[in-house]
């Protein structure tokens, strides 16, 4: 069992990252640390977050509970990943951009009526 601590090397922070929970992250092609973890900023971990994202896009959350880490921990690796090119991430979109709610309902009730 490694500590979180000696996974992030002491780090706190994501280095000038901001991960949302709900933020997307899929491995960019070819991002490959091997089984062992050689060639990645920090460790192995950052292997199993590049596997778990190839393909598919994973909300940071998810990464976080399906590897069984803290989240802070899974920021501060997605941070190095994303600072070395091998991640990219997709930011929610916030909620002043997001249509109304009475615009929405309108739009339902004129499909309703179709």
């Amino acid at each position: 069992m490694v500590r979180p601590y000696a996974m992030t090397k002491g780090r706190t922070s994501p280095g000038g990252h901001e991960f949302d929970l709900i933020a997307l992250v899929v491995s960019e092609a070819g991002a490959d640390g091997g089984p062992d973890g050689q060639g990645l900023p920090a460790g192995p971990e950052q292997g199993l977050i590049l596997d778990l994202c190839r393909g598919d896009a994973l909300p940071v959350a998810e990464i976080a509970a399906d590897l069984d880490l803290p989240l802070g921990v899974v920021r501060v690796l997605l941070g190095d990943l994303l600072a070395a090119g091998l991640i990219r991430v997709s930011l929610p979109v916030p909620p002043a951009l997001l249509p109304d709610e009475h615009i929405l309902q309108e739009v339902v009730h004129g499909l309703r009526a179709l």
